[in-house]
């Protein structure tokens, strides 16, 4: 038999980012950012090992809880926001040599801020190198969103500039038509694969030769700022990509809605229970939901619904308030849902279900569609199509229904024109 190589997927996740901070723990589109490049190691056939090198015992606690091994807390030296990638990497190599006697034929490198991979990138990167044994590394590299020709160098406010580049058979290629051009790539941060030599022996993290894995510019990203971080939330949300994803696979909202069932608490409200001397309960929870329910209801033909664990006259007494259907004391919710589908003659594919807490799962699984608030279990966020990004009781109802109203083309009071 031949061995199977031992392919190391490393993640390089240190914990003192400025732009961001804590973005590698931060939830993204309902996940922790490392928990994608995790997943992409964990998911990828040719893959034997997934280890995140960080200096954050918080960050080592999240990656062992996705599956990745944090068998060495990487030196605070090696921390720094100058540290490049090739110390992080010898040191890797180095103790996983050391102490364990292990060395990898091959090693990846999953950047933790491009989380958006194609969901075959790492296999198919792993067995492109693997068949040109020539090779030292291999890079994903996407077509350049600006031609670098058209580029320029500046000497000063008040000096002329350089081009950038300079190409033969071409006076001016800043004046170029872009067809006229070159095409050139960009690197990304979706993937590099390395042979373990040439960072250990050559000191480089690519040596001379390297080749390229040319990657769809969908999937383009790399998170620094936190508009980036809401732009690229959208993409996943939105683009229908074939991705890595730590999810479940994530579905389509449905094109058309007939029923939107929600829990009460965690959902309604922010799950806290407020309660006096006398053992009365108090709940907080936010207009803006009412609001947002009241402009669905005028706008599309969409039912609401409460289903409820609690049996509480706080829990009456707001659905009261909102107008809207509530059941309590409901110990096993998909029977109920299922019932109600069945005697209202509504398709479960017109069925959203907005839930916080594992008793809600079985009712994501018969909806069409699973939403989840912000603050919502773990698992729960793992299993809902769409994560929200504002927490219960505190406007992640709203969020969803001006997500209806846009979806169908219905003007939201705030974006009339006056």
């Amino acid at each position: 038999m031949v061995k199977k190589p031992e392919v190391l997927a490393l993640i390089p996740a240190r914990g003192g980012s400025k732009g961001i901070p804590r973005k590698n723990i931060k939830l993204f589109a309902g996940f922790p950012l490392i928990s994608y490049s995790i997943a992409a190691g964990r998911q990828a056939q040719s893959v034997t090992r997934v280890i995140v090198s960080t200096d954050d015992e918080e960050i080592a606690a999240e990656a062992r809880r996705w599956g990745a091994e944090t068998p060495f807390l990487r030196p605070p030296e090696l921390a720094q926001d100058q540290t490049t990638d090739l110390p992080v990497f010898q040191h890797a190599l180095r103790w996983l040599r050391e102490n364990e006697g292990y060395t990898p034929d091959l090693v990846i490198q999953l950047r933790p801020t491009s989380p958006i991979r194609p969901r075959l990138c790492v296999d198919e990167a792993v067995a492109l190198l693997r068949n040109h044994p020539d090779a030292d590394s291999l890079r994903g590299v996407v077509p350049s969103g600006q031609n670098p020709y058209k580029m320029w160098r500046l000497q000063g406010k008040e000096e002329p500039m350089i081009p950038l580049l300079k190409l033969d058979g071409i006076a001016e290629p800043f004046n170029a038509p872009r067809q006229s051009l070159p095409p050139t790539y960009w690197q990304t941060g979706h993937i590099d694969v390395i042979r373990p030599r040439v960072i250990l022996e050559g000191n480089s993290m690519s040596g001379r030769k390297i080749l390229p894995y040319l990657i769809d510019p969908r999937y383009t990203v790399d998170i620094d700022t936190p508009f980036d971080w809401l732009r690229y939330e959208w993409l996943v949300r939105n683009a229908d990509l074939d991705m890595v994803d730590p999810a479940s696979k994530r579905r389509k909202l449905p094109a058309k809605i007939s029923l939107v069932a929600m829990d009460f608490d965690g959902v309604l409200t922010d799950n806290l229970v407020y309660v006096d001397q006398d053992g009365s309960e108090r709940v907080a929870s936010s207009r803006g939901d009412s609001m947002g329910i009241r402009l669905v209801r005028e706008a599309l033909p969409i039912n609401f619904v409460v289903i409820s664990t609690e049996t509480n006259p706080v829990v009456s007494a707001r659905c009261r308030k909102l107008n809207l259907e509530v059941y309590q004391g409901v110990n096993d919710k998909p029977a109920l849902l299922k019932q109600l589908l069945q005697e209202r003659q509504v398709p479960a594919g017109e069925v959203v279900f907005i839930g916080n807490d594992v008793n809600d799962v079985g009712c994501f699984d018969l909806a069409a569609y699973a939403v989840a608030p912000a603050d919502a279990e773990p698992e729960v966020r793992r299993r809902a199509d769409l994560v929200l990004t504002r927490k219960g009781g505190k406007g992640a109802v709203r969020e969803f229904c001006d997500l209806l109203l846009q979806n169908a083309g219905k003007i939201l009071p705030t974006q009339e024109k006056k």
